[in-house]
């Protein structure tokens, strides 16, 4: 049967996948007065949580807030939709505090589908897209339908549906997230570009029936008492409305997995695709870590209009029956019904280092990647990709200069950054420890690193750029009066300053430095600081903290500034690295493969040591 292909509309940006890389990218796109599409398999699963049902998490957390200074709409979707909120990490120093939230994932999704449905400049439409073609006048897009979208600029979005496959045991088949159907022809045409494909792979536990499990022998995690928003235009902080369990694996559950280890596909040798190393499968963990005596598992809402609870940290890719077995022998599951069974998913993405810091890839012009087809995993991780995409996408478009953020501004920075210049051998995943500045890319000071960019981009509002620069010089100005204010020595000064183990006062000393001490916080001098104001507690927080750190913080600013001073060395893009005398083998190599746009790109790829950087420099200076 021949194929009649139709005009169909044309675009400015055309986004491949409806997920939460496509959702940032499309919503950036239009927002900047771009004529965007975005295509996706089923509009039903527009803004879907195929695997755990939350926002957020360390560093994750971090990401979110990020994004949300910079315009995008996760955070704000997210509040919106909170289940239960907890900041991870407080027990330990400011720098890896991070936001985590249960997050009701079909109103989640309902949220983001109607959003870029009112997107003013935005289409969104439900085709596959089958065929991919750059021509004289620009890309070609060709739906399962026939129709024919011509498209100045397209970004790939296409999540774990990209040549997707599911394995459940021995059964394994061509399929994409929650059953719905996989983009195989799309993969077959990316080939065709010779795009560096290569198979990277992730898991997703078992959904299980509310009513067929015992809370009463799990231990309960409540959310926090006192919540803090994704987002910086969200004015009433979420309300818990959820509690989520904890349980644990034992012996028999080892020795249920180990006795029909040969079964799972991931030891049986059927998948090809490299594995998430930081979010192993159950039977992955039982035999990593053969030493360690149970494992945790968090038992988790999907939602308030649904009995469908999720199982965090146990992904599984063992046979049903294998599956059912094994959750039994935990306590508080001894009865449990499984809804929808844990799976395994293969994919198609590509070797990130084939994408520049705008995250075009540097073969194909105005072909844009986002999320996991760039290598990483997670929705946050995605999501802010996604955004850069989109922005990037729209400059090119309107022949702006390219939106590029730096490691020293962003943990979105050091994602890029990691992906375009290290690479990847497993699915990304973000750590608070992949930053070298961890301490001034906390998540409490995104809008100050940020949010003047975001406005500038014009994806800021005035209102909530208002309440920014309110905030900020709030912050300042309190800074200023406590490291300005004196107390004197007093009977019940002293007596809490012994009582928290510190040292009592013998004459004056500034409020600022008793603030510094270890033992003592902003708030527990509040009483003896009788003109201090009332403020916001996320002001409170930022005073106490940046006064606490100020050491560090400088130290770690410098360090920042020696770092932006290797980036401004630049690199030029003809450079032969074959006549750069002195440069090793591996070196030349590492470096032809990338092409850095600057010395500090280049100290930072493996294999390209400091005596390498030492020669390129003298190179460039001689030259």
């Amino acid at each position: 049967m021949e194929n009649h292909y139709y005009k169909a509309e044309s675009y400015d940006v055309a986004v491949i996948g409806g997920g939460h890389a496509g959702i940032e990218a499309a919503l950036a796109s239009a927002r900047l007065g771009c004529k965007t599409v975005m295509f996706t398999i089923t509009l039903d699963w527009v803004g879907n949580m195929p695997c755990n049902p939350s926002i957020g998490g360390t560093a994750k957390g971090h990401l979110v807030r990020e994004l949300d200074a910079l315009g995008g709409e996760m955070g704000k979707a997210a509040d919106k939709h909170t289940l239960q909120s907890r900041m991870l990490n407080l027990g330990k120093g400011p720098a890896v505090h991070s936001l985590r939230a249960q997050i009701d994932r079909r109103a989640y999704s309902g949220y983001m589908k109607h959003a870029v449905e009112l997107q003013e400049n935005l289409d969104v439409i439900q085709a596959e897209i089958t065929d991919i073609e750059k021509r004289d006048d620009g890309w070609h897009l060709i739906t399962r339908l026939f129709a024919d979208h011509l498209c100045k600029t397209v970004i790939i979005a296409t999540g774990t549906f990209l040549g997707g496959r599911v394995y459940i045991g021995e059964v394994n088949y061509e399929s994409g997230p929650d059953g719905a159907f996989p983009a195989t022809k799309l993969a077959d045409s990316l080939k065709k570009l010779n795009l560096p494909l290569r198979r990277f792979k992730t898991g997703t536990p078992a959904r299980v029936a509310r009513d067929s499990i015992n809370f009463d022998a799990l231990e309960i995690q409540e959310g926090d008492e006192y919540t803090v928003p994704f987002s910086f235009s969200t004015k009433t902080p979420p309300v818990n409305t959820a509690v989520c369990h904890i349980g644990y694996t034992n012996d028999e559950t080892k020795k249920a997995i180990l006795e029909n280890l040969h079964r799972s596909p991931l030891y049986a040798g059927d998948i090809e695709g490299v594995g998430p190393r930081y979010c192993p499968s159950i039977e992955d963990k039982i035999v990593r870590f053969a030493d360690k005596k149970r494992h945790q598992m968090f038992v988790e809402p999907c939602g308030d209009n649904t009995e469908e609870m999720y199982l965090q940290g146990m992904s599984s890719s063992l046979p049903e029956e294998v599956q059912i077995k094994f959750y039994k022998t935990i306590k508080g599951l001894e009865n449990v019904k499984i809804m929808r069974s844990a799976y395994a998913i293969e994919y198609d993405c590509i070797d990130p280092i084939a994408l520049s810091y705008t995250l075009e890839i540097k073969e194909h012009e105005g072909l844009f990647g986002a999320g996991q087809f760039n290598g990483s995993s997670g929705y946050e991780e995605a999501a802010v990709q996604g955004f850069v995409a989109g922005v990037n996408a729209a400059h090119k478009i309107l022949g702006k200069e390219p939106f590029i953020l730096s490691r020293a501004s962003s943990y979105i920075g050091t994602l890029i950054d990691d992906l375009v210049t290290k690479g990847c051998s497993d699915p990304y995943r973000m750590m608070t420890s992949r930053s070298e500045y961890r301490l001034v890319l906390r998540q409490d000071n995104a809008d100050e690193r940020l949010m003047p960019i975001g406005y500038n981009l014009g994806l800021i509002d005035e209102e909530t750029y208002a309440d920014f620069l309110l905030r900020k010089k709030q912050k300042e100005d309190e800074i200023e009066r406590v490291s300005n204010t004196f107390l004197g020595p007093s009977l019940e000064l002293n007596e809490l300053l012994e009582n928290a183990g510190t040292a009592p006062l013998t004459t004056g000393v500034r409020l600022s430095d008793l603030i510094k001490r270890p033992q003592l916080t902003y708030d527990m001098l509040a009483p003896f600081d009788k003109e201090r104001p009332t403020l916001q507690k996320s002001v409170c927080d930022k005073v106490e903290t940046e006064i606490k750190y100020e050491g560090y913080i400088t130290r770690q600013l410098a360090q920042v500034e020696e770092m932006l001073r290797l980036e401004k060395r630049a690199i030029p893009s003809n450079i032969n690295y074959d006549d750069v005398y002195g440069l090793r083998l591996e070196a030349v190599e590492k470096l032809k493969k990338v092409m850095p746009t600057n010395i500090g790109q280049a100290s930072r790829i493996s294999g390209v040591s400091p005596a390498d950087v030492s020669v390129l420099l003298i190179y460039l200076s001689k030259s």
